[in-house]
């Protein structure tokens, strides 16, 4: 385990082209201090937890004393936001610091967010609020616990400085970990600039890094690497559906070229089943609701299969979207049979969880207390000791011609009972990282300089589809206080 002052870079995005990025150090904070520091990802990465105690750690992950070995830039892209394209963003607010090299020699990079204005920063103050520096460290870190590729997230440092939003808040900075942050933005600014030649640098810099099998400079292994971009941007989409995730602003400059889920902002889960619902009240128009996901990131990849229109021919680029929906499919399709505990998938059984979503968009339930609970119904029909589902089956007719067709469905396609309740409480998560679970401890961060809820918070989300008993009150529906809690792209 190594020490913060003894870390490996290496610094591969700094040594392409000038045109990826503005050099720029960090803008420090005057006095930092450690808000949240994640001592199981810092071991992943090679870092001795112990640094937990460093004193001087909030200076190092603020910029105020330097972190030998890196490079720190602001990275270029362009992107469609709100299917608008805006050839002038970029790092507007964070910077690359550079890549780690951990011990099994794998490579992160070390992305620091609200450290200062770039010159992509468009007029805004290049700071994040602790607010939403909580919100991605949390949220990034409960996804990844739930199977759904994600950025992660190290640290945050607080400040005693104040930005305005929609009110002044406080000022933090979170340092953000992955495999890369190359986005589908990242590609377009230099496509409609006519610079091929920075597209294709960009690509092979990608495959180098990722995909070391697949050829680079020929059409055959740049079509490889659309594929995989389309796959794994289908698969990760795949899950969000079967999770009830939204990303709530899914912009070509938020889609990761190795499918991460990437800069969390007005993100959450759906409680209640609901296509239409939107997680950003930003967006008016519903764009980004629930249930325009799946086609708004195929939207998203048409735009980004055109920036290789130079490097691969139309066969490749079609086939990349054929890819993805293929792949989106399959994979919606084996988690939803793996909720409700099928074994097989048949026409019957598409049919039966189509018709079960839409009784829970007509019913006031909870979609993920409702699936984590189903496992506890047995081939015979009888339910245990479960008295949750007791009483939801008390309160509609609906619910009870369910149950009867349920089991008539596990009669003839589903494991023994208990080998089919360990596969469904392996993929339907007992703790969801609800909105009001966040804002306590948002709340207390804020108002009361109290940031131990935020970590009793990761450490619960770290094991979701584990019983914690202790826990309980996490795993409850929302209370009425938090039906109203809004949120938006301001942070």
């Amino acid at each position: 385990m190594r020490q913060i002052t003894n870390l490996r870079f290496e610094n591969a995005y700094a040594e392409l082209p000038p045109a990826f990025y503005q050099k720029k150090d960090p803008v420090p904070f005057e006095k930092p201090h450690m808000v949240a520091f994640n001592e199981n990802l810092a071991a992943e990465l090679g870092i001795d937890p112990a640094e937990r105690q460093n004193p001087l750690l909030p200076e190092y992950f603020c910029g105020k004393k330097f972190l030998a070995g890196t490079d720190s830039l602001a990275m270029y892209y362009a992107g469609w936001q709100f299917g608008v394209y805006n050839p002038n963003l970029g790092d507007g607010r964070a910077l690359l610091l550079g890549q780690i090299i951990d011990d099994r020699n794998r490579r992160w990079d070390l992305h620091l967010k609200g450290c200062g204005t770039t010159r992509f920063s468009r007029g805004f103050d290049g700071r994040a609020t602790l607010r939403s520096s909580i919100r991605e460290y949390l949220g990034s870190e409960a996804l990844h616990h739930l199977g759904i590729p994600s950025t992660r997230a190290l640290c945050i440092v607080g400040s005693e400085e104040k930005i305005e939003r929609e009110t002044k808040e406080p000022a933090a900075m979170m340092l953000r970990v992955a495999e890369n942050h190359v986005r589908f933005g990242s590609f377009e600014g230099f496509f409609h600039r006519d610079e091929q030649e920075n597209v294709q640098t960009l690509v092979d810099y990608v495959i180098a890094r990722h995909y070391p099998e697949i050829p680079r400079h020929m059409n055959e292994g740049y079509g490889l690497f659309l594929q995989k971009t389309a796959e794994k941007t289908a698969s990760t989409i795949a899950k969000w559906q079967a999770f009830g995730f939204i990303h709530g602003v899914m912009n070509t400059d938020n889609m990761s070229i190795t499918g991460l889920t990437i800069d969390y902002g007005p993100y959450g889960f759906i409680e209640k089943f609901d296509r239409d619902y939107v997680s950003n009240h930003s967006d008016h128009f519903g764009r980004y609701s629930y249930g325009n996901q799946p086609a708004i990131a195929r939207w998203n990849l048409e735009k980004f299969v055109k920036c290789l229109h130079g490097l691969v021919d139309e066969k490749h680029m079609q086939n990349a979207i054929e890819s993805y929906n293929k792949t989106f499919s399959a994979t919606y399709r084996e988690l939803m049979l793996r909720k409700f505990g099928f074994e097989k998938e048949t026409k019957k059984s598409l049919k039966f969880i189509e018709k079960t979503l839409e009784i829970l968009t007509e019913c006031d339930t909870d979609y993920h207390i409702f699936f984590r609970n189903i496992s506890d119904v047995r081939r015979d029909g009888s339910l245990g000791e479960n008295f949750w589902l007791k009483e939801l089956f008390k309160t509609s007719g609906k619910w009870e011609q369910w149950l009867h067709e349920y089991t008539e469905q596990l009669s003839g396609n589903s494991f023994p009972d208990q080998r089919r309740k360990e596969i469904m409480d392996s993929v339907n998560p007992k703790y969801v990282l609800k909105n009001h679970i966040m804002e306590t401890a948002i709340r207390e961060a804020i108002s009361q300089g109290d940031y131990s809820e935020i970590e009793k918070v990761r450490k619960i989300f770290e094991n979701p589809f584990s019983d914690q008993p202790e826990h309980k009150s996490y795993a409850a529906p929302s209370p009425q206080w938090a039906k109203d809690l809004a949120v938006s792209c301001l942070s």
